[in-house]
């Protein structure tokens, strides 16, 4: 049944793809749809989750997970550096490249990552897992979406407050134009090895040995996956596609595909993020309600995740965003993951909650996981990587205080 499930969302993938060509800017909506086909299998089959792989870390000293942020990091850095680099041949300060996620740094970037951090820890998932674990029938990630747009109207709220304390003044540090673009390549790229030899260690820890001594005999199959999963000779294209569907793809191939798209997705379109239609649509229902001031004091001057009111949702990141989920329904039909659960009021709760925060830390950040982290450090921005030094700070005290809370009594 789920294998005829995932046939008719291919075909209404294409049929989607179809029509939109036929739309104005049609070519630049079939890309975003495309890119997010692209991301939405691979997100889903690599099981990519920023929290959960930063869990994976803190928890049983796993490093891959963080591995293959740190390769989706370098792959786009690279890839940024070279675009950029035609656009803007001299960077000088004062001159930003059009378009890129390159945010103002100040304490409330701080105070916006380590919210993102806590409302994952809280929700179990950052905004881009919530949105391909609907097709896994996940319980609490439509309440985390929902939470997430409420956050969103609370982040409007208390903008132009925040604006006016230290937002207005912040300065918006693009590094290659005070490094150069060799000098910041070759800055983030030493950051970057740094972490991933620091991380490196983890593979001999006692915790990260034990894990996988427990997950001997599980079979993880799929593409570079562990283990000589091909057996004896060359298998046949049948067999390929089979293992695609079949156990979890590699952290490093989920990494290297979030890459690639990041960086080849500037070539035609903004640069990747998840929240600016969501944060949208919030903000058009609530200044409609009258819940939010009609006027969002320099907001919509800043790159990142805008927020600006649409008069059409047919935009190229609604266009990605409906990729996402809808490559993420194909995988799941196709790897027969989809497991529709019903909620319980634990799931509701911690979705809500914990949505509530991120969407609060996205508005306020200018964007999440993929749109201020990702896209904004692969363009050179400080904004990015502070805000997602504070999001895994956030993540280490949100785990040790829920691991505290739920230690059972002695």
């Amino acid at each position: 049944m789920q294998k005829v499930a995932s046939v008719l969302v291919l075909a209404g993938l294409l049929a989607w793809g179809a029509w939109l060509q036929a739309q104005g800017g049609g070519n630049t909506l079939v890309f975003a749809l495309a890119c997010g086909l692209v991301l939405g299998v691979a997100l889903q089959r690599s099981r990519f989750c920023f929290y959960c792989h930063a869990r994976d870390w803190f928890e049983d000293r796993d490093p891959r997970g963080l591995l293959a942020i740190i390769l989706a990091m370098a792959i786009g850095l690279v890839g940024y550096t070279v675009v950029l680099g035609g656009w803007i041949a001299v960077p000088a300060p004062g001159r930003l490249p059009p378009d890129m996620h390159i945010g103002p740094v100040s304490w409330a970037l701080v105070l916006a990552g380590v919210a993102f951090g806590l409302g994952m820890v809280i929700s179990g998932s950052c905004i881009s897992a919530h949105w391909y674990r609907l097709s896994e029938g996940s319980a609490a990630s439509p309440f985390a979406l929902l939470g997430t747009a409420l956050g969103f109207i609370l982040g409007f709220k208390s903008w132009n407050g925040l604006y006016s304390l230290t937002i207005a003044d912040a300065p918006v540090v693009w590094l290659p134009a005070h490094l150069g673009y060799g000098g910041a390549l070759l800055l983030q790229l030493a950051v970057l090895a740094a972490l991933a030899a620091w991380l490196w260690r983890g593979f001999g820890s006692a915790a990260y040995l034990a894990k996988q001594g427990g997950n001997q005999g599980a079979g993880q199959a799929g593409v570079g996956a562990s283990g000589d999963v091909a057996g004896a000779g060359v298998p046949s294209l049948g067999q390929v596609w089979q293992r695609l569907w079949q156990g979890r793809w590699s952290y490093w191939t989920g990494g290297l595909i979030v890459g690639l798209v990041g960086a080849f997705a500037i070539v035609r379109m903004r640069p990747l993020g998840v929240t600016a239609t969501l944060g949208s649509a919030a903000r058009q229902w609530a200044d409609a309600q009258g819940w939010i001031p009609a006027t969002m004091h320099g907001l919509d001057g800043f790159a990142g995740c805008a927020t600006t009111p649409q008069s059409t949702f047919l935009t190229p990141n609604a266009v990605l965003l409906s990729g996402i989920v809808g490559g993420a329904f194909f995988a799941a039909f196709m790897s027969r993951q989809f497991v529709l659960r019903l909620p319980g009021w634990r799931d509701v709760l911690r979705g809500l909650s914990g949505g509530v925060l991120l969407g609060w830390g996205a508005m306020v950040g200018l964007g999440c996981t993929v749109g201020t982290l990702l896209s904004g450090s692969q363009a050179g921005a400080l904004s990015g990587w502070v805000f997602g030094a504070a999001m895994f700070l956030a993540i280490w005290g949100g785990l040790r205080i829920k691991r505290l809370v739920l230690r059972p009594a002695a």
